[in-house]
């Protein structure tokens, strides 16, 4: 009887275990952030979440907080939509991203940059006579596409491509800028600030593979202070990268919450995607919109 009775009361021990842990589970999933702000005017809601473009299997499913935000939205707004391919001009794209036949990348950079590209697409496998007709932010981001793929990040796990894939045919689609706009911003940099976002690239190439793991991680848990870090660092490192930064993150920023105020203004909901990058620190997105008086929750 006394067997029967300890038994028993092992049993019951470990089904209070068992139930604790899952409500303390439950409960750290509900109180933990996520890169998802909820953004409230007198007449609409807009929800702004921070997006990886290239991602790994391991970040879906994605929490229930953005699933249910996207749910509850009218339209969703991003960046770009990278799944309208119908209305993009590759013949300017070509020619943005191309030098013409009488001209190289080599007469655009200086034989430092020119070396350190030479040493750091070494062993990839594309002739130096095609990365040498590469203008500067065509290779840096064919460098980066590259390092990221050999990373296992994939672009067809993206965040707004998820969403862009979950709102065809159901909801508005909305762009904040245009891929035609982002490679007219990119291409239309001097040769010393092309260079500049060159060589930004080809310092973050060295430490890609020590950040992926803790950018998704700092994702995961909505940890922006960890976000920011990680995305300054060049910046932080070298001085002569924040006129670059300038142009490629502040700048659009301003623009991404004017943009969304216009939203603020109507009485419908939005789902808005941009890069993680744009939302963090005092001159991100939020800080901005934060400035404004708005109702905002990270949630």
């Amino acid at each position: 009887m006394e067997k029967r009775r300890l038994k028993l009361s092992r049993i019951l021990s470990v089904v209070v275990l068992v139930t604790l842990v899952i409500f303390v589970g439950r409960a750290l999933s509900q109180s933990q952030k996520c890169f998802l702000w909820k953004i409230q005017s007198k007449t609409s809601t807009v929800y702004v979440l921070g997006s990886i473009h290239l991602a790994k299997k391991e970040v879906y499913p994605l929490h229930q907080k953005i699933e249910d935000a996207f749910v509850r939205s009218d339209a969703l707004v991003v960046e770009a939509n990278v799944n309208d391919i119908k209305n993009i001009d590759t013949q300017k794209i070509m020619e943005s991203a191309f030098y013409p036949a009488n001209d190289a990348l080599e007469k655009h950079v200086s034989p430092e940059t020119f070396e350190w590209v030479k040493k750091e697409t070494d062993g990839l496998g594309i002739p130096l006579e095609l990365l040498n007709k590469q203008k500067p932010w065509f290779l840096a981001m064919t460098l980066v596409a590259l390092e990221s793929i050999k990373l296992g990040l994939d672009p067809n796990l993206g965040i707004d491509k998820y969403f862009l894939s979950k709102a065809e045919g159901k909801k508005k689609i909305i762009e904040l800028e245009s891929l035609e706009y982002q490679i007219s911003l990119l291409s239309g940099f001097s040769d010393k600030d092309q260079e500049l976002f060159l060589i930004y690239t080809l310092k973050d190439l060295h430490v890609m593979e020590q950040e992926v793991n803790p950018l998704i991680q700092a994702w995961v848990s909505g940890d922006t202070q960890r976000m920011e870090s990680i995305l300054t660092r060049s910046v932080s490192e070298d001085k002569r990268l924040s006129g670059i930064f300038e142009k490629l993150i502040f700048e659009r920023n301003r623009e991404m919450a004017s943009k969304i105020e216009d939203f603020l203004r109507t009485k419908e909901t939005y789902f808005v995607i941009v890069g993680a990058g744009h939302l963090v620190g005092s001159r991100g997105v939020i800080g901005l919109l934060g400035g404004k008086g708005y109702l905002i929750e990270q949630l």
